[in-house]
Protein backbone atom coordinates (compact mmCIF):
# COMPACT_ATOMS: atom_id res chain seq x y z
CA UNK A 1 0.00 0.00 0.00
CA UNK A 2 1.04 3.11 -1.08
CA UNK A 3 2.23 5.33 2.28
CA UNK A 4 1.91 8.82 0.83
CA UNK A 5 -1.83 7.56 -0.48
CA UNK A 6 -2.68 6.78 2.82
CA UNK A 7 -1.24 10.23 4.16
CA UNK A 8 -3.61 11.88 2.42
CA UNK A 9 -6.45 10.04 2.24
CA UNK A 10 -6.20 10.23 6.30
CA UNK A 11 -6.34 13.80 6.26
CA UNK A 12 -9.11 13.91 3.68
CA UNK A 13 -11.04 11.55 6.55
CA UNK A 14 -9.99 13.47 9.18
CA UNK A 15 -9.93 9.99 10.92
CA UNK A 16 -11.54 10.46 14.67
CA UNK A 17 -8.28 10.41 16.48
CA UNK A 18 -6.60 12.74 14.38
CA UNK A 19 -9.98 14.85 14.95
CA UNK A 20 -10.58 15.25 19.24
CA UNK A 21 -6.30 15.84 19.00
CA UNK A 22 -6.65 18.94 16.65
CA UNK A 23 -9.86 20.20 18.64
CA UNK A 24 -8.99 19.18 22.31
CA UNK A 25 -4.72 19.30 22.15
CA UNK A 26 -4.61 18.38 26.28
CA UNK A 27 -7.36 15.63 26.38
CA UNK A 28 -5.00 13.08 26.10
CA UNK A 29 -2.52 13.99 29.21
CA UNK A 30 -6.23 14.60 31.22
CA UNK A 31 -6.96 11.03 31.35
CA UNK A 32 -3.00 9.58 31.50
CA UNK A 33 -3.16 11.09 34.76
CA UNK A 34 -6.27 8.69 36.19
CA UNK A 35 -4.18 5.47 35.54
CA UNK A 36 -3.92 3.31 38.67
CA UNK A 37 0.26 3.90 39.34
CA UNK A 38 0.42 0.39 40.88
CA UNK A 39 -1.07 -1.46 37.88
CA UNK A 40 1.45 -2.68 34.91
CA UNK A 41 1.12 -0.87 31.48
CA UNK A 42 3.41 -1.81 29.20
CA UNK A 43 3.51 -0.32 25.00
CA UNK A 44 6.49 -2.00 23.04
CA UNK A 45 6.65 -1.35 19.14
CA UNK A 46 9.10 -3.94 17.70
CA UNK A 47 9.52 -1.87 14.02
CA UNK A 48 11.28 -5.63 12.59
CA UNK A 49 7.78 -7.27 12.71
CA UNK A 50 6.14 -4.13 12.30
CA UNK A 51 4.02 -4.68 15.18
CA UNK A 52 2.65 -3.45 18.94
CA UNK A 53 2.84 -5.28 22.30
CA UNK A 54 0.57 -4.08 24.77
CA UNK A 55 0.16 -5.30 28.20
CA UNK A 56 -2.22 -4.14 30.75
CA UNK A 57 -3.46 -4.94 34.28
CA UNK A 58 -6.88 -4.30 35.94
CA UNK A 59 -8.47 -4.17 39.49
CA UNK A 60 -11.13 -6.01 38.46
CA UNK A 61 -11.97 -10.35 38.10
CA UNK A 62 -11.36 -11.89 34.67
CA UNK A 63 -15.24 -12.07 33.29
CA UNK A 64 -15.65 -8.14 33.95
CA UNK A 65 -13.20 -6.68 31.51
CA UNK A 66 -13.66 -10.22 29.20
CA UNK A 67 -17.59 -8.61 29.35
CA UNK A 68 -15.85 -5.06 28.49
CA UNK A 69 -14.20 -5.70 25.46
CA UNK A 70 -17.39 -8.21 24.04
CA UNK A 71 -20.21 -6.84 25.23
CA UNK A 72 -21.23 -3.43 23.16
CA UNK A 73 -23.47 -2.13 26.44
CA UNK A 74 -20.00 -1.91 28.16
CA UNK A 75 -17.48 -1.27 25.11
CA UNK A 76 -19.75 1.92 23.78
CA UNK A 77 -18.73 3.55 27.80
CA UNK A 78 -15.05 3.68 26.90
CA UNK A 79 -13.76 2.63 23.73
CA UNK A 80 -13.00 5.87 22.77
CA UNK A 81 -10.90 8.41 23.99
CA UNK A 82 -12.69 11.13 25.48
CA UNK A 83 -14.43 13.58 24.90
CA UNK A 84 -14.82 11.24 21.77
CA UNK A 85 -17.48 8.32 22.43
CA UNK A 86 -17.58 4.78 20.64
CA UNK A 87 -21.07 3.92 19.31
CA UNK A 88 -21.68 0.11 17.99
CA UNK A 89 -24.24 -0.27 15.41
CA UNK A 90 -24.02 -4.20 14.81
CA UNK A 91 -22.09 -6.29 16.68
CA UNK A 92 -22.48 -10.17 16.58
CA UNK A 93 -19.21 -11.50 18.95
CA UNK A 94 -19.01 -15.08 16.83
CA UNK A 95 -16.05 -15.98 14.83
CA UNK A 96 -17.24 -14.58 11.25
CA UNK A 97 -19.13 -12.06 12.88
CA UNK A 98 -18.17 -8.24 13.50
CA UNK A 99 -18.36 -5.29 15.38
CA UNK A 100 -19.38 -2.17 13.00
CA UNK A 101 -19.25 1.38 15.14
CA UNK A 102 -18.54 4.99 14.84
CA UNK A 103 -16.50 7.06 16.83
CA UNK A 104 -18.91 10.18 17.54
CA UNK A 105 -17.83 13.88 19.47
CA UNK A 106 -19.20 14.82 22.41
CA UNK A 107 -22.01 16.86 20.23
CA UNK A 108 -23.46 13.11 18.92
CA UNK A 109 -21.33 13.93 14.95
CA UNK A 110 -20.31 11.01 13.80
CA UNK A 111 -16.71 11.06 12.66
CA UNK A 112 -15.23 8.10 11.27
CA UNK A 113 -16.15 4.44 10.96
CA UNK A 114 -14.81 1.23 11.62
CA UNK A 115 -15.00 -2.59 11.53
CA UNK A 116 -13.59 -5.79 13.99
CA UNK A 117 -14.13 -9.29 12.08
CA UNK A 118 -13.54 -11.58 14.30
CA UNK A 119 -11.91 -14.65 13.28
CA UNK A 120 -11.24 -16.60 16.52
CA UNK A 121 -12.55 -16.98 19.86
CA UNK A 122 -11.23 -18.90 22.50
CA UNK A 123 -14.24 -17.50 25.22
CA UNK A 124 -12.88 -15.65 28.77
CA UNK A 125 -9.34 -16.27 27.69
CA UNK A 126 -8.40 -14.69 23.94
CA UNK A 127 -10.07 -13.35 20.23
CA UNK A 128 -8.69 -12.02 17.65
CA UNK A 129 -9.91 -9.57 15.46
CA UNK A 130 -8.76 -7.73 11.79
CA UNK A 131 -9.44 -3.78 12.53
CA UNK A 132 -10.34 -1.84 9.12
CA UNK A 133 -11.51 1.29 8.52
CA UNK A 134 -14.75 2.10 6.54
CA UNK A 135 -17.58 4.48 5.39
CA UNK A 136 -20.92 5.18 6.96
CA UNK A 137 -22.37 1.97 5.08
CA UNK A 138 -19.63 -0.24 6.17
CA UNK A 139 -17.28 -0.08 3.25
CA UNK A 140 -14.27 -1.02 4.15
CA UNK A 141 -11.70 1.55 2.91
CA UNK A 142 -8.57 -0.94 1.37
CA UNK A 143 -6.51 3.08 1.09
CA UNK A 144 -5.87 3.04 5.23
CA UNK A 145 -4.16 -0.55 6.46
CA UNK A 146 -6.20 -2.99 8.20
CA UNK A 147 -4.81 -3.99 11.24
CA UNK A 148 -4.94 -7.46 13.06
CA UNK A 149 -5.44 -8.00 16.80
CA UNK A 150 -4.73 -10.46 19.26
CA UNK A 151 -6.04 -10.15 22.36
CA UNK A 152 -5.55 -12.49 25.69
CA UNK A 153 -6.92 -12.62 29.43
CA UNK A 154 -5.43 -14.14 32.38
CA UNK A 155 -6.53 -13.09 36.32
CA UNK A 156 -4.49 -14.23 39.29
CA UNK A 157 -5.25 -12.85 42.88
CA UNK A 158 -8.47 -10.78 41.59
CA UNK A 159 -6.28 -8.65 38.79
CA UNK A 160 -6.90 -9.15 35.29
CA UNK A 161 -4.03 -8.77 32.73
CA UNK A 162 -4.79 -8.37 29.31
CA UNK A 163 -2.38 -8.83 26.66
CA UNK A 164 -2.94 -7.27 22.76
CA UNK A 165 -1.01 -7.55 19.93
CA UNK A 166 -1.33 -5.50 17.03
CA UNK A 167 -0.41 -6.50 13.72
CA UNK A 168 0.71 -4.26 10.42
CA UNK A 169 1.47 -5.05 7.13
CA UNK A 170 4.46 -3.03 6.74
CA UNK A 171 7.03 -0.60 8.76
CA UNK A 172 5.66 2.49 6.89
CA UNK A 173 1.82 0.87 7.98
CA UNK A 174 2.77 1.14 11.72
CA UNK A 175 4.92 4.13 11.38
CA UNK A 176 1.85 5.85 10.27
CA UNK A 177 -0.95 4.08 13.14
CA UNK A 178 2.32 5.57 15.33
CA UNK A 179 2.26 8.94 13.63
CA UNK A 180 -1.44 9.41 14.23
CA UNK A 181 -1.12 9.26 17.81
CA UNK A 182 -2.17 5.53 18.79
CA UNK A 183 -0.52 5.21 21.77
CA UNK A 184 -1.46 8.09 23.21
CA UNK A 185 -4.80 6.98 22.31
CA UNK A 186 -5.05 3.51 23.35
CA UNK A 187 -3.29 4.60 26.69
CA UNK A 188 -6.14 7.46 27.32
CA UNK A 189 -8.72 4.60 26.47
CA UNK A 190 -7.24 1.84 28.61
CA UNK A 191 -7.04 4.42 32.08
CA UNK A 192 -11.17 5.00 31.38
CA UNK A 193 -11.31 1.63 31.15
CA UNK A 194 -9.78 1.21 34.62
CA UNK A 195 -11.56 3.63 35.64
CA UNK A 196 -15.59 2.37 34.56
CA UNK A 197 -14.32 -0.83 35.79
CA UNK A 198 -13.94 0.64 39.23
CA UNK A 199 -17.59 1.57 38.87
CA UNK A 200 -19.21 -1.91 37.48
CA UNK A 201 -17.88 -3.70 40.40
Amino acid sequence: MDYAMQKKNLRNRKVAFIFATERFPNFTTKYFEKMNSSLLFDFAVDKTTNSVSITREFAAGLPLVWDAFTKPEILDQWWAPKPLLSRTKVMNFVVGGRRFYAMVSAEGKELGWSVQAYTSITPTSNFKFLSSFSDADENINDQIAASKWDLSFSEQNGTTTVSIKIQLDSLADLELKLQMGFKEGITATLNYLDTLLAELK
